[in-house]
């Protein structure tokens, strides 16, 4: 399986922020769309940095309510990791946990195709082992 596979089920919708947006309108977004992090993109969709839950609330902790008043620019991670659609689960596994991140954007041939959670990665693990359970019990079965 690789990532290609992820995006499949998922689907290629991916939420964006502007450099300029405030960490309030950030948050809004994270919040009515379910998701831990934001891709901050430009005009031309390329890949600025990504802004994170923790990013937040570690700025929260710092500065206080004031922080929502910055701009993503400001918080936002620029040495951003990313992967291919051809990547293997296991890869993606194991990027996400020596780097400690959680979040990936897809990119092939240069552009931005996807943006994939650990929770997509451990979904997709997670099917894969049940699908291969089921062909052994049915397997077995048939004997």
């Amino acid at each position: 399986m690789n990532v290609a596979s992820i995006l499949k089920g998922k689907g290629e919708n991916i939420i964006t922020a502007d450099a300029d947006d405030s960490i309030a309108a950030v948050a809004a977004q994270l919040n009515e769309h379910g998701i831990g992090a934001i891709l901050v993109t430009n005009d031309a969709n390329e890949v600025l940095g990504v802004v994170s839950e923790r990013d937040i609330v570690r700025e929260l902790a710092r500065s206080g309510g004031g922080c929502l008043d910055m701009k993503a620019s400001a918080l936002m991670t620029t040495n951003v990791i990313t992967c291919a659609p051809s990547d293997t689960i296991d890869d993606v596994m194991s990027l996400m946990t020596t780097k400690r991140i959680r979040h990936l954007p897809v990119m092939k041939g240069g552009k931005l195709c996807g943006f994939i959670s650990i929770g997509d990665v451990v979904k997709n693990r997670i099917d894969e082992v049940e699908r291969e359970a089921a062909a052994m019990r049915d397997y077995i079965a048939t004997g």
